[in-house]
């Protein structure tokens, strides 16, 4: 399977490099969003302002180069494989990447990786996060063309600890409208599910006023939210960005081989992650699911079923993909 991914990589290009398709068919574009947990993509090297020394080849995770980029090119396959290939492959448009830890990172990833025949570019924060993980957005330059971008820093409260910056960026489509989407990674649940929650209802607030200076100057703007807001979708920080006038288009999302979440947590699923969208692109959404290729599942043998396939267990490696799934959400857009 993986091999035959590659392949079609090398031999198809980018969304719209296919000039000769017919001009009625490009009225309704096929436009990919794909938002994904890499699960701690560290480069190999020490950050003296980080708490990175686990991820080193003689940390507690004997992270070394060949493990990296090993993982650096498994996070490629996987991007690759949610492509459409209803007709020639395609690859998505954007994806929003969560634990990410640098530019050298994303670097290495668009263009030394199983990846860098895609051609993505990328934008991605900077934030105080003590382990150095930040978010980040891959884009076609085809179909997708950056005007504008920022990151919001999130203000702790309380104990909270430095958490990471928002990622806002605008863009232009094909068809000249203004894109707007905000790539977030929600303070964890460390210290249990309610005494972190007001940590993530900080962070929703912050995302609600992002919104709402989007829609102070354009009342109808197309909006995509994605990421990994460590709460699920009847969680209160959910709740308060959906009362902007959002829908979680990832509310029911599953998968064809039997995920029923992004994530698996001691044999159960749930969904940490989302694709949260303003209503005015509801009509434009053909479908929201969770990939769960064969490959990017293992057997989970303590409780039965399936989970993701994930390149830790605790310190011990496993030689996998992410212990996320990632989300697709395809949009049919008037080119």
């Amino acid at each position: 399977m993986i091999s035959f991914l590659l392949t079609l990589l090398t031999l198809f290009q980018p969304n719209c490099m296919q000039p000769d398709v017919d001009r009625n068919a490009q009225e309704r574009h096929l436009f990919t969003m794909v938002q994904l947990n890499c699960e701690n993509l560290f480069d190999c090297r020490h950050d003296s302002l980080k708490a990175d020394t686990d991820f080193l080849p003689d940390g507690a995770y004997r992270w070394t180069p060949s493990r990296y980029w090993q993982k650096l090119n498994r996070i490629g396959q996987t991007i690759i494989s949610c492509g459409d290939d209803s007709t020639a492959w395609q690859l998505p448009d954007l994806v929003a990447l969560c634990e990410v830890e640098n530019d050298s990172v994303l670097y290495d990833l668009t263009r030394r990786s199983a990846l860098r025949k895609a051609r993505y570019e990328y934008l991605m924060t900077d934030s105080p996060d003590e382990r150095g993980i930040d978010v980040a957005l891959l884009y076609s330059p085809f179909t997708f063309r950056p005007t504008s971008h920022r990151s919001v820093r999130i203000p702790t409260i309380g104990r909270m600890r430095p958490t990471r910056d928002l990622l806002y960026v605008a863009g232009l489509l094909q068809n000249g409208d203004t894109m707007h989407v905000a790539v977030a990674h929600f303070p964890s649940r460390r210290g249990g599910e309610r005494e972190s929650r007001p940590y993530r209802i900080q962070a929703a607030r912050l995302l609600c006023g992002l919104i709402d200076s989007v829609r102070a100057v354009s009342p109808h703007a197309a909006i995509i939210v994605a990421g990994d807001m460590n709460d699920y979708t009847d969680s209160e920080s959910i709740d308060m960005i959906c009362s902007q006038n959002m829908i979680d288009i990832s509310a029911h999302a599953t998968g064809k081989n039997g995920a029923k979440g992004t994530y698996r947590y001691r044999g159960l699923w749930g969904s940490l992650d989302h694709i949260i969208i303003s209503r005015t692109l509801y009509e434009s959404v053909e479908d929201c699911f969770i990939n769960d290729a064969p490959w990017l599942l293992e057997k989970d043998t303590r409780y039965g079923g399936k989970q993701p396939r994930r390149n830790y267990l605790g310190p011990r490696y496993k030689n996998g993909f992410s212990d996320h799934l990632p989300l697709v959400a395809r949009f049919r857009l008037a080119w």
